[in-house]
Order: structure tokens, then C-alpha cells, then sequence
């Protein structure tokens, strides 16, 4: 009989950055996973996102930090315009590495996309596996894909996204046993359209903010449309750009006809000549339509965006993370950070499946819910409070200008203060030192992970 512990065969459908975030964490801890992908191949689609002192001590554990920072541009300053091209507002971030251990940083999508696929064994990574249902077996899952296979493993993760297979396969079954909650079983909510793309390198002489040491922050709020639109300059001379269309109550019902899948390049076509002719503060006289223009089409996307948070995160052996339990809008910035987070508390749970049994494993998933579900739900409701802000109504407007001129640099510091300071780490991967002044928050996972992985350490000399 082998005398060594026992660790689950993952299954983990979705390579989005949660999905492979969790992968790289099981590849570098010595685990056994398999990743499903219903898509043909790599799609290094999207625009930029911010990544700070909430998710840095992860890739400093995986070995990539330096990596990550060399594609990365450090990130202090927002500007907020309108269409007139003046400023509304500046919002200091302040430097992060003193108080925290870490500055924050704008990376491209695509850049971070592929430092993860590197961390990845490309054999345990299959594309073109939709996965259509599964089903718990006596010593573990089974899920089907559309191409007739099955696949086994111990436990299921659903990284797979807002219309993520894995929870309506979950949801299915315990709405057939009566435990579903009723709020689960209604859609999610269409709030936004977003285009996204990023440039091919451009010419610092003729474009604002390119070649600088830090990235150029620029968003503009539209006033006869519920447009709002943001430019990040890269470490690679490009600009990554984003429109986001707000919808009211009856858009969304036009546009909740259409899923995610079925934008195709025409409606990105469409979309895009409609913003051509808004203003972008990256250059004299600088519009959108020179930066569509600019862009490869293929690295020009059209997605619908959703927000709800699920109650519902696991049942046995199978459990959720990233948008397929709370999905989120993009005016915070905040979606694919929660997703990371999740993958990183969850491994540490993952850690602690130390026999094969549905009932143990539930309740390591129970546990994980616990700890992420309050930090997530927070973080729906700042993305749907910062959507407020771009809304053309009176009293948004009102709003707006309050937010932008008169609150004062303390309160945007008390605000950051507390994500900041929730710096989660991988319990059985080397620890990243804490650097900063101010100390980061209980994490219970890590504590609780970190005293077994030592006991059973002991047990074993």
C-alpha cells in the first residue's frame, strides 16, 4: 500500500485566467489536473487590467513576478475627461510598494495570458473540449464533452465563466432535488456591451503617454450616451483600449436576445464605427476610430457583460470559481483580480482533501465559500456602484462631479487600504515575504493549510 498522501485528480474547465491561474498553482505544488477549453486554440483577446498588492505575492510564489513587471508598466495616476477633453478629475493612487510591498501595475491581458500558459504543462491543457454535464461517481466525477468522451477525476472546478456548463450542470441536479435557491435559478442581468482591442506599437512623437515609465490612465465619461471609455498605455508602446455602452432597463432587454458567443466581427464592425468620432486624450485631436484603426481586427472583440452573484458556489465534489459565481461588470476593474483570489484560496483547500470522499471535500468547499463569498459579493457591489457613475441621468451627473472634484485623496485611501491588504498565498508553495508597512489581513485558508501541511510534516520523521 503507498504510504503517500493522498491529492485529488483535478478537473478544471475554463482556461481563462482563473482557470490557468488554479492550473499553474496545481502544476507548481505537484498535483494532477487536466484543463478543458471549449475553445480551438489560444484567443489573446481582451484589453489591459490592473494587478496590485492583492494578487503580486501569487506570481512572486509561482516564480514570475520579474517576469510580470517586465511586461508591466507601474500605475499611479487616473485621469477622468469629458468630451471636451477636460479634466474632471485626478485620482492619485499613491505608491504602493512602501505601504504594501507592491506597486500596482497595468499589464495587457494577452501578456499575463501567456506568462500563465508557461506555467502550464501544454499536455494537461485540452482545447476543443466543451464539456455538456457531470455527474459524481462513487470515488469521484465524470464529465462528458461534446466530442463523446468522458473524463475522470476526483474533484470538479468550474472556471468556465458567466454561462459557465459546469453550474447549470450542477444547478440542474439540485434543482431536481429541491435544494436550489430560488434567486439562482433567475438570468443574470445584461448591464453593459464592451469593445475592447490594443494597438500595434505606436510612435511616441505623435502619441501621448507612450514610451513614458508609467502607464498613462485616461477614462472619459460620455454625456448625450451612457458611453464610458478608458486608454492604458503598455511597457510594450501600444494602447489598450475599451468602450463600455451602459444599458437601461429596455437596451437590456434588446440586447439579452444576443449571447456572448454569437458576436461575431460584424457587430464588433458596427459598434466600433459608432464611437469612431469620440475623443481620446492620447494626442491632438486623437480619436477612438484612430486607435480602432490601429488595431489588428483580429484583437478586436464585442462581448455582452453580465452581473449576479450565485449563492451557490459547490456541492459535493464539484465547485465554482471566477465569474461562473460572481460575475461582475468591468467599471471596477475588479473581475479578473476576484477570479485569481479565488484560485488561490481555493487551492489551499484543495490541499487539505486528504482522502477520497464526497462529503469531506464539500465541506473544504464550504469552507472556501465562506472565506471568498463576502470579498466577492463586496466587490460585485463596488463594480455596479462605479457603473452609476457613468449613467447620463441628472443625478448621476451630479454624482459624478461630486466623486470626481470633492472627495478627498483620505477617503480614496481608505477605500483602497482594504483590498490591499488582502494579500492571499498558496499555503504548500514557498512563501512570498510580506514587504509592506501594513500587514495583510487574516487569511484563514493559509493559516489553516500551512498548520497541516506542518503537522503532517512532523508525523512523517
Amino acid at each position: 500500500m503507498s504510504t503517500e498522501p493522498f491529492k485529488p485528480h483535478v478537473l478544471i474547465v475554463g482556461a481563462g485566467l482563473g482557470g490557468l491561474v488554479l492550473a499553474a498553482i496545481l502544476e507548481k505544488g505537484g498535483y494532477t489536473y487536466e484543463v478543458f477549453e471549449r475553445a480551438s486554440g489560444v484567443k489573446l483577446l481582451g484589453s489591459a487590467l490592473a494587478l496590485g498588492p492583492g494578487i503580486m505575492p501569487l506570481f512572486e510564489q509561482l516564480g514570475v513576478l520579474d517576469e510580470l513587471l517586465a511586461k508591466a508598466q507601474s500605475f499611479r495616476i487616473g485621469r477622468t475627461w469629458n468630451q471636451q477633453m477636460e479634466v474632471l478629475g485626478m485620482a492619485d493612487y499613491g505608491v504602493d510598494q512602501e505601504e504594501y510591498g507592491y506597486d500596482s501595475v497595468i499589464v495587457s491581458r494577452p501578456a499575463l495570458h501567456q506568462i500563465l500558459l508557461t506555467l502550464t504543462n501544454p499536455e494537461k491543457v485540452h482545447y476543443g473540449k466543451r464539456v455538456l454535464s457531470h455527474v459524481e461517481t462513487g470515488d469521484g466525477v465524470m464529465v462528458r464533452t461534446a466530442d463523446g468522451q468522458t473524463h475522470h477525476g476526483n474533484i470538479l472546478v468550474g472556471a468556465d465563466g458567466a454561462y459557465s456548463s459546469v453550474r447549470q450542470s450542477l444547478y440542474e441536479y439540485l434543482d431536481k432535488h429541491k435544494t436550489l435557491p430560488k434567486s439562482d435559478k433567475q438570468p443574470l442581468k445584461y448591464s453593459t456591451v464592451c469593445l475592447v482591442g490594443q494597438t500595434k506599437p505606436l510612435d511616441p512623437a505623435e502619441w501621448v503617454g507612450i514610451g513614458d515609465k508609467e502607464c498613462r490612465f485616461d477614462s472619459v465619461h460620455g454625456e448625450r450616451e451612457p458611453y464610458f471609455w478608458v486608454t492604458f498605455t503598455t511597457a510594450d508602446n501600444t494602447i489598450c483600449w475599451m468602450v463600455l455602452l451602459l444599458l437601461d432597463v429596455e437596451t437590456s432587454k434588446i440586447h439579452s436576445t444576443f449571447r456572448n458567443s454569437e458576436w461575431g466581427p460584424e457587430a464588433a464592425e458596427s459598434m466600433a464605427n459608432d464611437v469612431r468620432d469620440f475623443p481620446v486624450p492620447s494626442g491632438e485631436n486623437k480619436t477612438l476610430g484612430d486607435l480602432i484603426d490601429l488595431t489588428p481586427k483580429e484583437l478586436i472583440s464585442k462581448v455582452m457583460l453580465e452581473e449576479k452573484f450565485f449563492k451557490t458556489w459547490y456541492d459535493g465534489r464539484t465547485v465554482l470559481l471566477g465569474d461562473a459565481c460572481h460575475k461582475m461588470t468591468p467599471y471596477a476593474g475588479l473581475g479578473a483580480l476576484n477570479a485569481m483570489q479565488d484560485s488561490v484560496v481555493l487551492a489551499n483547500y484543495i490541499s487539505m482533501i486528504n482522502k477520497n470522499d464526497s462529503e469531506h471535500t464539500a465541506s473544504l468547499f464550504h469552507q472556501y465559500q465562506i472565506e471568498r463569498a463576502p470579498l466577492a459579493k463586496a466587490a460585485v457591489n463596488t463594480s455596479a456602484g462605479f457603473s452609476r457613475l457613468v449613467d447620463t441621468h441628472w443625478y448621476n451627473i451630479i454624482l459624478r462631479r461630486i466623486a470626481m472634484k470633492y472627495i478627498p485623496k483620505w477617503v480614496l485611501d481608505l477605500t483602497l487600504s482594504k483590498s490591499r491588504r488582502y494579500r492571499p498565498q498558496v499555503a504548500f508553495l514557498p512563501p512570498a515575504n510580506d514587504k509592506g508597512l501594513r500587514r495583510p489581513t487574516y487569511q484563514r485558508s493559509l493559516e489553516v493549510a500551512r498548520a497541516k501541511l506542518q503537522s503532517n510534516a512532523s508525523k512523517a520523521v
